[in-house]
């Protein structure tokens, strides 16, 4: 094994390629970042509509948060699940398919949550939503590393996270403008308009390498075995739940936390998604240059987890603040967990050909999965610490735990991507 580090071996090495990536591989950058735009609008939607659709389904306002809570963990659950099936589809067919055929998903999920009349349906269709959104990120990042030179590869993914995060900020927009049905039908047709977009990507020259060398591929027996490679997987994971933690409790509750916290002024889920997602646009952009300035993926993930433990306290310790302030405590949550780009390119880099599709695209989604436990934990601690105490003691546990995890991953800016995994 060339790589005791990251327990692989190398595979043939490649062709030389431009110094900057060819055009075929910036168009496949551009089409993964349309993606993963439309990803991001389908995939917040629901926090922003989740009142009004709720109250149209004739849930009583004073279930609306545990109602919308539990749809949250529905949509979650159906991306942990969604994470297995294309991860593995990923490295087994093919990163190209597995992009489009996710999209595909989604998108007809999102068309029919328009015309939900109950919460039992529209919980169904958030988890099949969750399945489809699964597949995106992880195959367009893939995608988009094996294609690109190795000094080029951060910004090409800084490049689908930094456009892919501005899907929020339609969706807070057309939320806030139309109709809810209105806002999923957008989405879905949004989904299938890009469809078109998948002439001129082509497949990764890894992946058709690795598929003719006949090596075992998208084998989820690998990840538990040996005990170095597992630990490698679950310290990766670990790195990205900060992340999920502001979003699906900070930004979706937002509302709540304002109420509570006395702020003068009402704020809706649409100006939290906003805000909070306008930072994290910003956060993505700047963490994926520092990495690449750097030249350390750690580096970076270290200095925003940081960042995202401050942004967290000044937003808990908005006690009686204007409106404004509460919006800059959201602006600055979005840029601490801003490091999604890093976090879903070191996952990839960290493991072998015949793995990374599915480590890249099932780490974000048990990121995303462990929303539900999350959600758990926040809701049993409320009744003894309330909403902003229970937000403390649970944000506090996943910021300590990304940081140690952050040392024991390996750095990876120099991996060559060309190897596999024994």
């Amino acid at each position: 094994m060339s790589n005791p580090a990251l327990d692989s071996a190398p595979s043939a090495s490649q062709s030389p390629e431009p110094p900057w990536g060819s055009r075929k591989a910036w168009w496949t950058v551009a089409v993964s970042a349309l993606g993963y735009f439309v990803d991001i609008y389908d995939l917040i939607l629901f926090a922003v509509v989740r009142k009004a659709s709720l109250a149209d389904l004739g849930v009583a306002a004073a279930d609306m948060e545990s109602a919308g809570g539990r749809l949250i963990s529905l949509q979650m659950a159906g991306m942990l699940l969604g994470g297995l099936i294309w991860g593995v589809a990923g490295d087994r067919l093919g990163r190209k398919s597995t992009l489009f055929g996710s999209i595909l998903v989604y998108s007809v999920a999102n068309l029919l949550n328009a015309f939900v009349t109950d919460l039992t349906s529209y919980g169904a269709l958030r988890f099949i939503a969750g399945l489809g959104l699964a597949g995106e990120l992880g195959a367009a990042v893939t995608l988009v590393s094996e294609s690109l030179p190795q000094r080029m590869r951060g910004y090409g993914t800084t490049i689908v996270a930094g456009v892919g995060v501005t899907g929020a900020l339609l969706a807070a927009w057309v939320g806030q403008h139309y109709a809810w049905q209105t806002a999923y039908i957008v989405g879905g047709a949004l989904g299938l308009a890009l469809l078109a977009l998948r002439v001129g990507t082509f497949e990764s020259g890894l992946f058709e390498q690795t598929r003719q060398s006949g090596v075992r591929r998208g084998d989820l027996r690998m990840l538990l075995w040996p005990l170095s490679r597992l630990g490698r997987y679950v310290a990766v994971i670990a790195v990205g739940v900060p992340i999920w933690f502001s979003i699906g409790i900070l930004v979706v509750f937002a509302a709540e936390f304002a109420n509570e916290l006395g702020i003068q002024g009402a704020i809706t889920g649409g100006q939290a998604v906003f805000y909070a997602y306008a930072g994290l646009g910003v956060g993505d952009i700047a963490a994926g240059v520092l990495s690449q300035r750097l030249r350390s993926r750690r580096g970076a993930l270290l200095t925003f987890l940081l960042i995202s433990t401050g942004a967290t306290a000044f937003y808990l310790t908005r006690q009686g603040a204007t409106v404004a302030s509460f919006e800059l405590a959201l602006f600055l949550v979005g840029v601490g967990g801003g490091y999604w780009a890093v976090f879903a390119t070191t996952a990839a880099e960290q493991f072998g050909t015949n793995l990374r599709a599915t480590v890249a695209t099932t780490a974000p989604n048990f990121v995303r999965g462990s929303l539900v436990a999350i959600e758990i934990g926040w809701q049993a601690l409320k009744p003894e610490h309330g909403r902003v105490g229970a937000a403390a003691i649970v944000g506090a546990i996943c910021l300590a735990v990304a940081l140690l995890a952050t040392w024991r991953i390996a750095e990876s800016y120099h991996q060559d991507l060309d190897f596999l995994e024994g």
